[in-house]
């Protein structure tokens, strides 16, 4: 029996964690025993905390990212390799670039890894850290999951979240017809490639990291670094190596897939 708002709340996050498309608030409530007006109350709370996020007062409650950056810190702590970092370690050491994986967050992608292969000479270290929005609309990682989406929902999202070419990289998309054009570009090569649309100076190619039973994607792997060394050779073998990382790691189910 939940007794204590602190059970109550750990309950509803246990039900939020099996939900990929999140959970009503009778619906969880109803199953736990929770008098409805306690577990509004709770999951204002849990939402005022960051832990759930509801887009609309009729929308579903969905986790954020809280709950999986926590253990993400334990695990740094205790000293135990998740999945993501060997491979993204292998990838810089292959590229001798920069190495990131972002993660879906309901409409969201979030930075959550990076390793930088590039140890001597010109290289790029980005300046997002863990825990941090994708630009999208810019954005090779951006582009490799609005690809996968409907068009009017990618657009939607870009949107939301700000769509301001000016301050990005001289071939920013200028437009949303421009933008259509590159994710259809990424769609027929099954990767992203931009040459400074994000940043001056700066090429990247992404693939997106797919949940193959539930037929989504829930991350990117991006490669990144300076454009003068970006030579059609190059860019042909990094996008078949972070093609290859996408692909291991759609092969596995890790801790931040939702």
């Amino acid at each position: 029996m939940l007794t204590t708002n602190l059970q109550r709340g750990l309950a509803m996050l246990d039900l939020l964690c099996r939900a990929q498309d999140g959970l009503p608030m009778f619906k969880m409530a109803d199953p736990l025993g929770i008098p409805r007006s306690t577990a509004h109350r709770v999951l204002a709370e849990l939402s005022e905390a960051g832990f759930v996020t509801q887009e609309n007062e009729q929308a579903p409650y969905r986790l954020t990212l809280k709950l999986a950056q926590m253990g993400m810190s334990y695990l740094n702590v205790a000293g135990v390799t998740n999945v993501i970092q060997p491979v993204l370690h292998r990838l810089a050491a292959e590229t001798k670039e920069l190495a990131r994986m972002s993660i879906v967050d309901g409409k969201r992608l979030v930075w959550v890894s990076k390793v930088q292969g590039s140890r001597t000479g010109l290289r790029y270290d980005a300046n997002a850290e863990p825990g941090e929005e994708v630009v999208l609309f810019s954005s090779a990682t951006g582009h490799a999951w609005l690809a996968t989406l409907p068009e009017n929902e990618a657009l939607e999202i870009v949107m939301r979240q700000g769509f301001d070419p000016e301050n990005r990289g001289p071939n920013a998309p200028k437009s949303a017809t421009e933008l259509l054009e590159l994710l259809a570009k990424v769609r027929r090569k099954g990767y992203a490639l931009v040459h400074e649309t994000n940043e001056h100076g700066i090429s990247a190619v992404a693939a997106p990291v797919w949940n193959k039973p539930a037929n989504r994607v829930v991350g990117v792997v991006t490669i990144a670094g300076p454009t003068s060394r970006m030579d059609p050779e190059k860019i042909e073998a990094i996008a078949q190596q972070v093609l290859a990382s996408a692909d291991e790691l759609s092969k596995v189910s890790f801790g931040l897939v939702r």
